[in-house]
């Protein structure tokens, strides 16, 4: 899942590890949400939505992930 944790830590000039110990995962965690390798938890995705001021759903791409996952299901 496409998320902009990437790039809202590295305007908040905060390294993975960084963040990380703010939401209490691991640094391998972050890595993996930021190369779109793991989804995170809704509580995981609120605590780093706080954490930079935004919504889940703007965190997360909600709306874009969405229309995504509906042009997979137009194809069924």
């Amino acid at each position: 899942m496409k998320t902009k944790v990437k790039e809202l830590r590295t305007a908040a000039k905060m390294t993975q590890q960084q963040l990380a110990d703010l939401v209490h995962v691991s640094s391998r965690t972050i890595i993996s949400i930021e190369k779109e390798q793991y989804s995170p938890s809704l509580m995981l995705a609120y605590r780093m939505a706080q954490i930079f001021g935004v919504t889940v759903e703007d965190l997360c791409c909600l709306q874009e992930n969405k229309a995504l996952e509906d042009l997979q299901y137009e194809d069924l």
